[in-house]
């Protein structure tokens, strides 16, 4: 994979939101500390390319035990959260009831360290769309730095019947 951004980063508006945090959430089973995405910023169907934003904050569960006096965002958290980019990202393309649930990741790179608090902008570009599996390529971008790229797997499961307990989502 190349390490050259996917679309232009200046010309993304963090306050043009296409999708916010309740929105992403209808749509994807994921709650609590697990709802990674805090808004999507672009969707391009055509191009089959999207920009999500993700803002890293200082009172987060993983701050105080990794890294301690430290924190350095856990890798595995990117890359959920690029995960979760490419689950929304292919119902766009593709409409389903289904959700994209991890398959594989190929070709992980992370580039830098991600501390708190900071906007970690994720652009994901699909690669390929089949009945059985996705494919997109992501890259995470911190500051304007790529502080990771990887290869995203996925794999359509059918949706799970709502918890009694997904209205106390944040």
């Amino acid at each position: 994979m190349a390490a050259t951004p996917f679309t232009d980063l200046s010309s993304i508006n963090p306050n043009e939101v296409v999708a916010d945090r309740k929105a992403i959430y209808e749509r994807l089973p994921h709650r609590f500390e697990f709802m990674q995405l805090d808004a999507i910023l672009r969707i391009d169907r055509e191009a089959g390319l999207a920009v999500g934003l993700r803002r890293v904050r200082s009172d987060e569960f993983w701050v105080r035990g990794h890294i301690p006096g430290q924190p350095i965002m856990p890798g595995i958290l990117m890359l959920e959260t690029a995960a979760q980019m490419a689950s929304y990202l292919s119902q766009e393309v593709q409409p389903s009831t289904k959700f994209l649930a991890f398959g594989g990741l190929e070709d992980v790179k992370f580039r830098m360290a991600v501390t708190p608090p900071a906007t970690m902008y994720i652009v994901e570009k699909i690669v390929e769309v089949r009945p059985r599996r996705t494919i997109c390529d992501a890259q995470g971008f911190v500051d304007g730095k790529m502080v990771f790229e990887a290869r995203i797997i996925g794999m359509p499961l059918a949706p799970s019947a709502p918890s009694p307990n997904d209205s106390q989502a944040s």
